[in-house]
């Protein structure tokens, strides 16, 4: 794996470990409904248990950036990599509601096409000390890149059910295998962050605080970014793919192959952010990349078929994530080096919080009939995001 120059060997081993979490986010979000449908759960029942992972993954991180700077980030790695082990082990044992939803709140499973994990900000600030300015915006691109190229090829493991069911196993005992292959890829990042120094990147670095002269920037940043979570949890990867099962009766093979595709647009898309970035600047680069995606989910909602939903969803794809490694470089960039861990989390927070209510009314809403309005709705609660963030810090100075 090819890296920038000027950036520290450790971020080698991080981007391993988010290649292996992304690749099993893409077959679990897919699988996730078809399992909760085939153990006879509702859509609302699947949107609750979508909002409880998040909800879950947003105090956890809350209660990292308030505390986790009193411990060594290598450990609080390792501990989160346990816990990916712990979930999809849980989550291949249990049939019942009521125990799904309580390994789902505490567990690591990501319904979203972004990452939504305890992971995140424990990688983003150990990222963020291996380079500086431009190099950490296209360490980040790359962090993105190959999360979501990484989810694409794990949206193409949704068809190993199929190849299990023609060998002799039931859908569900398919299915339970696949948590059980993302519990033992928790024990594998285990390994590999059991290899990360136990120290600091450098030794000149300031050791990890809590918010202090960054504070208002990144509360107004966080209260932004609570908006874009509220309305992308609407239509998380989940339920976009309960949305093509039950709209356009769409196979399971399908969704894989869909997602695979538009998994690679977007990881193609997040590699050009940085060139973008550097043209137009990270505020306008997510802005302007951001609103055209947001209209073509609306059309797509109106779309009367198949062929021309997938088109717009493609289109989508291929714009709608440019602001992530745009988005986690400015936070980076906006505050004191000792602030980052603390700046990390307590965005991430407000996301994961506002994303965590979401799943389940677009459920409710999906249950009620309601097809298009969790899409619509997305849409025009990210485009008002996009003009929101645009206009209140288009003119902030970075510190590099």
């Amino acid at each position: 794996m090819l890296l920038p120059a000027g950036i520290a060997p450790e971020a080698r081993l991080l981007l391993m470990g988010r290649a292996l979490r992304a690749f099993t986010d893409g077959f679990v979000a897919i699988l996730l409904p078809v399992y909760l449908l085939a153990l006879g759960l509702g859509q609302w029942e699947i949107g609750l248990i979508a909002t409880a992972t998040l909800l879950g993954s947003a105090l956890m991180t809350l209660a990292l950036g308030q505390w986790g700077h009193r411990y060594p980030q290598r450990r609080l790695l390792l501990a989160a990599a346990w816990l990916m082990a712990g979930t999809g082990l849980l989550l291949a044992g249990f049939s019942e509601f009521w125990p799904l939803l309580i390994v789902a709140f505490v567990g690591t499973m990501n319904p979203s096409s972004g990452d939504v994990s305890v992971f995140l900000p424990l990688e983003h600030a150990r990222l963020a000390e291996t380079a500086h300015g431009e190099a950490r915006t296209f360490l980040f691109a790359r962090y993105t890149f190959i999360g979501a190229l990484s989810a694409a090829v794990g949206a193409l493991a949704t068809g190993i059910p199929d190849l299990l069911v023609h060998n002799g196993f039931t859908q569900l005992e398919a299915i339970r295998v696949m948590f059980i292959a993302y519990g033992l890829i928790g024990a594998a990042i285990f390994l590999l962050y059991r290899t990360l120094p136990n120290h600091p990147v450098h030794e000149a670095v300031t050791p990890p605080a809590p918010l202090g002269p960054s504070r208002a920037i990144v509360i107004r940043l966080a209260a932004l970014f609570s908006i874009d979570a509220f309305a992308g949890g609407l239509i998380v990867n989940t339920l976009l793919a309960l949305w093509l099962f039950e709209r356009f009766d769409l196979s399971l093979a399908s969704a894989g192959h869909f997602f695979f595709w538009a998994g690679l647009l977007s990881a193609g898309s997040q590699l050009a952010a940085p060139w973008v970035a550097r043209r137009i600047g990270l505020i306008n680069t997510m802005v302007f990349t951001h609103i055209p995606s947001s209209l073509c989910l609306i059309a797509a909602a109106f779309a009367d078929s198949l062929a021309l939903a997938l088109t717009l969803l493609f289109l989508r794809s291929a714009l709608s994530q440019m602001d992530v490694p745009t988005r986690s470089a400015f936070v980076m960039a906006g505050v004191t080096p000792a602030e980052r861990a603390a700046a990390a989390s307590l965005t991430a927070v407000p996301r994961s919080l506002a994303a965590a209510a979401s799943p389940a009314i677009g459920g409710a809403l999906f249950a009620a009939g309601w097809l298009a309005a969790p899409l619509i709705a997305c849409g025009g609660l990210k485009i008002a995001y996009d003009i929101a963030i645009w206009r209140a810090f288009r003119r902030v100075k970075l510190q590099g």
